[in-house]
């Protein structure tokens, strides 16, 4: 396995070919200041306001560095590499504002939140209290990003439900099946 990212677009399925994500690049591992990585420092801000879906560079800033704060690992350093994974979530969710940009950095920390606790499920110490805890605490969190989730769906389609209601006429005399129908002797000849 390479460290090196791909240069190459990545498919996806019913999808056209989509653009790599932006991602960033960190000084030292406990530094706050972040960078463009080697060789994208020309549209490396552009690309920031795009995922972000922002012109705003407060917005950014202060966008990465909830990021970071969520890609801490357990020894207090800023994980680069959940960092990258988090801009890739809120790339594909393809924020159209900051309300929506918001929600999507708030789901990219849960689903990091939930991960990283998961992972402690793990551990040889954990004792049968904190393993109980620590799969609430994951189930909490994996049930909020499905929300969150739901929450993006509805701000971007309003909510809408679709009720289609269809009358039938029968005339005296006359039968009428509602519903689905499937005739028995089609399925067992094919």
């Amino acid at each position: 396995m390479t460290s090196k990212p791909d240069k190459m677009p990545t498919p996806v399925a019913d999808r056209t070919v989509r653009q790599r994500p932006v991602r960033v690049k960190l000084t030292r591992a406990d530094a706050f200041a972040t960078y463009p990585p080697d060789g994208e420092t020309k549209n490396w801000w552009r690309r920031l306001n795009e995922a972000l879906g922002t012109m705003s560079s407060d917005f950014v800033n202060a966008s990465l560095l909830q990021l970071q704060a969520a890609a801490r690992s357990p020894f207090g350093r800023i994980s680069q590499t959940a960092m990258n994974a988090a801009l890739a979530m809120i790339t594909a969710a393809a924020p159209r504002d900051e309300i929506e940009a918001a929600l999507a950095i708030q789901m990219a920390c849960t689903h990091t939140a939930a991960m990283s606790i998961l992972s402690k499920l793990d551990s040889g110490l954990a004792t049968e209290r904190r393993i109980a805890a620590f799969g609430s605490a994951a189930a909490r969190l994996m049930r909020t990003y499905a929300t969150q989730v739901e929450v993006l769906r509805r701000l971007r389609h309003g909510g809408h439900q679709y009720v289609r209601v269809e009358h039938v006429h029968v005339n005296s005399g006359g039968q009428a099946v509602i519903g689905n129908v499937k005739n028995k002797d089609r399925a067992t000849k094919a």
